[in-house]
């Protein structure tokens, strides 16, 4: 297993205004650098997002266009660092969005992307309401990437309520989760340190969960970045509305200790299915 390192949430509150939103974000990479982060990690749609009458805005833009991934290919050479960009929008033959997830390593290369599966078309109440799939296309696969820790396993936001997903990522070797996210603020009060501690004591993995903070037209995200030990236990936490670098060091030796003393992704066995009991206490 490798050595220990340090990782870099980047907790930023995204505009309509993309070159404005990733001037801040660099800037605040360089600060997580210097602290000696050597994986930083962003947030969904952190370089555009806003939300009015009309719905969602995260600035879709063609990969060869998009001015965030030339900006921090760059940085992540020069610095020396990888940096896992959270997602951007990107288009969709269907005339939607993916909404992809890019790991770039030390060298300015991207090493793997991931397009969200699940999108959040929920009702919260009165007219809280989100429909994702109205402008995003869902991807259709899980995605690992090797790091120099570890591997890596790629979800995005609303995935984290499929915990599914999070244990097939690690049985095929996942030591890190990643979850960047644009959490609302209402579900993220209830459900954020919930949901994102049980999907790393399930699994027995780091929990990297980079959350947009503050407010984006109509909308207001959670914030409370956190970074989450294998053991379910929060080794750091951004703040509410503000924007922050919040960064822990990781000992990837943890993820086999753990798992020893919790072998549970050893311990699945068949089942059959609720639809396929059959009830006979009434005979």
């Amino acid at each position: 297993m490798s050595d220990k390192f340090k990782v870099a949430l980047v907790q930023t509150c995204a505009s309509a205004d993309m070159q404005e939103t990733l001037g801040r974000a660099a800037a605040m990479a360089k600060d997580a650098a210097s602290q000696g982060a050597q994986l930083i990690q962003f947030a969904e749609f952190f370089s555009c997002y806003d939300i009015d009458e009309k719905g969602i805005h995260t600035g879709p833009l063609p990969e060869e266009s998009h001015p965030a991934l030339p900006l921090f290919a760059d940085l992540a050479r020069d610095l020396g660092v990888w940096i896992n960009l959270g997602s951007i929008a990107v288009p969709a033959p269907d005339g939607r969005a993916y909404n992809r997830q890019y790991v770039i390593d030390d060298q300015g290369i991207v090493q793997a992307t991931y397009e969200k599966i699940h999108l959040f078309d929920v009702n919260l109440g009165a007219d809280d309401r989100y429909r994702e799939s109205a402008s995003l296309t869902p991807g259709e696969r899980a995605v690992l990437v090797d790091t120099p820790w570890g591997k890596m396993g790629l979800t995005i936001c609303y995935d984290v309520r499929f915990p599914h997903l999070y244990r097939d990522l690690a049985k095929a070797g996942a030591d890190f989760l990643t979850v960047p996210a644009a959490f609302t603020h209402k579900t993220g009060q209830d459900h954020w340190h919930i949901l994102l501690r049980a999907r790393a004591i399930e699994t027995g993995c780091f929990v990297f969960a980079t959350c947009q903070s503050g407010y984006h037209g109509k909308s207001r995200t959670y914030g409370h970045s956190l970074i989450v030990g294998p053991w379910g236990e929060i080794l750091a936490e951004g703040p509410e509305d503000e924007e922050a670098v919040i960064i822990a060091e990781i000992d990837p030796a943890e993820v086999a200790k753990v798992r020893g003393r919790i072998p549970s992704l050893k311990h699945d066995r068949p089942y059959d299915k609720p639809e396929a009991v059959i009830d006979n206490a009434a005979e």
